[in-house]
């Protein structure tokens, strides 16, 4: 399932000075100029110093009086913050900017990155899925990061819970990078605190963000069309009916990317969105190996040796309270067995029996033959 190639329109790049690198990122920052702005002004007027000068004049054309572009002074400490975080800033048109992104239309002109940029030179696939996933999701997730990552694959995620979580911890040992919403020094959400830090030492996390903006909720939308752009293709597990992941499913085919999706229990909200990708042709995935026959003339050539193993994952269950939701999150139509429902949650043993006894008898769940363990929908 992919979109129709498309040709790119950007404006011709030059190399860039320490100067012009300045004035992009003062243009790109100005109110009211987002990416396709910028590129107009970048192709009207041939530089982003000649583009800053002419700014007044196009903003009161619009109707803006008084406009002023982004003073110098902010993107220097722009630039400063960067620098203590230990952040790059990739310039479109540069040596380690990503070539696959660069192809798409709204490619973000300027990114921050905080890791491995050689990383974007190998082979990328996209994992995505649910928040609220399931045990078998993130399991699926894990496996499947694992497995590619073993092939010579680099995983990209958007370093949210669930799905993107269980993605970047399978793929630590070999390679992923993490598309943030927010600036690349802001960790959301604060539970992936010590995901992020590891990504950023054995991995690469990357932003269009300036440093030190908090994520809203419009900016993940947009962080969605990076991760699918960098990528040749994008694998989807678990989604609902209305879920970003299905945006980036869609920004995906846009930019002419593969689109494939593990299918889920047609009883679980979680698989609804996975199922629908697949009914209207997106590549079933079983395992790793549907994912790399599918994508066969991107294989690597030669695989990158290990980064560092992954320390085992453990969720955050301070509060004891929350357990009973943690494990009903963990469950869905398709059983699971008990042991495995422990070694997922983490959590004491004599906890969680205590708590499946509960919703046992409050009918949430269900206990079937051999130790499996299913919610009642």
């Amino acid at each position: 399932m992919a979109g129709t190639q498309q040709s790119s329109t950007h404006p011709p790049l030059l190399p860039t000075t320490e100067e012009d690198t300045v004035n992009r990122l003062r243009l790109l920052r100005s109110r009211r100029v987002g990416v396709a702005t910028y590129r107009r002004l970048m192709a009207e007027h041939g530089s982003a110093a000649n583009a800053l000068g002419a700014l007044p004049e196009v903003a009161k054309s619009a109707g803006v009086q008084g406009y002023q572009s982004c003073p110098h002074a902010v993107v220097i400490a722009e630039l400063n913050a960067g620098r203590t975080a230990g952040a790059k800033l990739l310039v479109e048109g540069g040596t380690d900017y990503p070539s696959d992104l660069a192809d798409i239309p709204d490619a973000p002109p300027l990114l921050w990155s905080l890791g491995r940029t050689d990383l974007l030179r190998r082979p990328l696939i996209a994992l995505v899925g649910a928040r609220n996933a399931s045990s078998l999701g993130t399991r699926m997730a894990k496996r499947l990061a694992e497995e590619l990552t073993e092939e010579g694959f680099v995983i990209v995620s958007g370093l949210a819970r669930g799905i993107d979580a269980a993605a970047h911890l399978g793929a630590l040992a070999g390679g992923t990078i993490a598309v943030q919403a927010g600036g690349v020094d802001v960790i959301y959400p604060a539970e992936n605190a010590q995901l992020a830090e590891k990504i950023a030492e054995t991995g690469l996390r990357l932003s269009e963000m300036p440093m030190g903006m908090q994520p809203q909720a419009r900016h993940f939308p947009a962080r969605n069309r990076i991760i699918s752009g960098l990528c040749r293709a994008v694998v989807v597990v678990e989604a609902a009916a209305k879920s970003g992941s299905l945006i980036t499913a869609r920004n995906a085919l846009d930019q002419a990317r593969d689109v494939l999706a593990v299918p889920g229990h047609p009883f679980d909200a979680r698989a609804t969105g996975c199922n629908m990708l697949i009914r209207d042709g997106a590549i079933l995935v079983r395992n790793a190996r549907d994912v790399i026959e599918a994508i066969a003339p991107l294989a690597p050539t030669a695989k990158e040796l290990p980064l560092v193993s992954p320390e085992k994952s453990s969720p955050n269950l301070a509060q004891t309270a929350k357990l009973h939701d943690v494990i009903l999150s963990r469950l869905g139509p398709a059983p699971v067995a008990e042991d495995q429902l422990m070694r997922d949650v983490a959590a004491p043993a004599s906890k969680i029996t205590s708590v499946l006894v509960d919703l046992e008898l409050e009918g949430k769940i269900a206990r079937q033959a051999g130790g499996l363990l299913s919610r009642v929908i």
